[in-house]
């Protein structure tokens, strides 16, 4: 329940941070490097500010299981959380409130988000094995779930120009897809043996 600081040049321990009263599974920097968000087993995501090392305001509450997965938009105006619970939801980047309502869709556990380069949309990865691309602005899934892999996902990302999205998987396979059309591009790579 216990996140560390640590300088990356050196490797000598910065902070230790206490706020959760669980396991901490993720976290993220603000684009800026001012914040720091984390999300939990606690079933809660904390907001702090790194120049005081306090949690900007109360706990994130609203996912009912543990939290997987975090990440803060380009911009840093919006933090989006993935949880077992099988929802997605967004916060205020800024003061850590809710904003909107839980984002439903996926099957099974949600275990990934990732923002496009530019905020325009979030990819999300699921034990479902599917993959979800969700316009932030409308909070609404754009087009047919991607499909292909056949175990959970465990990560996904934009590339840096945001025409592809990469995914991960408990198959032992990374794909890439076509972030416009949703489509698959070429075969899945295989090398990992796990």
């Amino acid at each position: 329940n216990v996140m560390r600081i640590w300088e990356a040049e050196t490797g000598h321990p910065v902070k230790k941070l206490k706020g959760h009263t669980k396991w901490v599974w993720c976290g993220a920097y603000s684009p800026d490097g001012t914040r720091l968000v984390s999300g939990s087993v606690d079933e809660t995501l904390r907001l702090w500010d790194i120049r005081s090392w306090h949690i900007i305001g109360k706990p994130m509450t609203g996912h009912t299981n543990w939290v997987k997965s975090v990440a803060f938009s380009p911009d840093g105006s919006l933090i989006v959380s993935a949880s077992y619970d099988r929802t997605i939801r967004f916060w205020n980047g800024f003061t850590g409130e809710a904003s909107g309502e839980s984002l439903t869709g996926h099957e099974d556990d949600v275990l990934c988000v990732a923002f496009s380069p530019d905020g325009t949309l979030v990819a999300s990865g699921s034990v479902d094995s599917t993959i979800r691309i969700w316009d932030v602005q409308t909070r609404s899934t754009v087009g047919e779930p991607l499909r292909g892999h056949t175990g959970n996902i465990n990560s996904v990302a934009f590339s840096p120009d945001g025409r592809f999205i990469y995914s991960c998987s408990g198959d032992k396979t990374i794909r890439c897809w076509d972030a416009c059309t949703r489509s698959p591009i070429g075969t899945p790579l295989i090398s990992h043996t796990n």
